[in-house]
């Protein structure tokens, strides 16, 4: 039951990361300037660039987790 609980959040969390917007207010302004279709592109390579470190940072807290079941 523990499992499936951390399933569901976890495919949670990747859902709401896909339909988010990962724009600072400073990118938001300029992403509304370029036009739509240069925004959604820059929120992809917002969220391309942030998915990095947030694997690296999952990934550690993962063994951490599993390490000290």
């Amino acid at each position: 039951m523990k499992h499936l609980r951390i399933l569901t959040l976890s495919v949670t969390a990747m859902v709401m990361s896909i339909i988010t917007n990962a724009q600072c207010s400073i990118c938001a302004k300029t992403a509304s300037q370029l036009g739509e279709e240069a925004g959604h592109g820059l929120n992809g390579g917002i969220l391309y660039l942030a998915a990095a470190p947030l694997l690296i940072v999952g990934y550690i807290g993962y063994r951490w987790w599993r390490n000290n079941s």
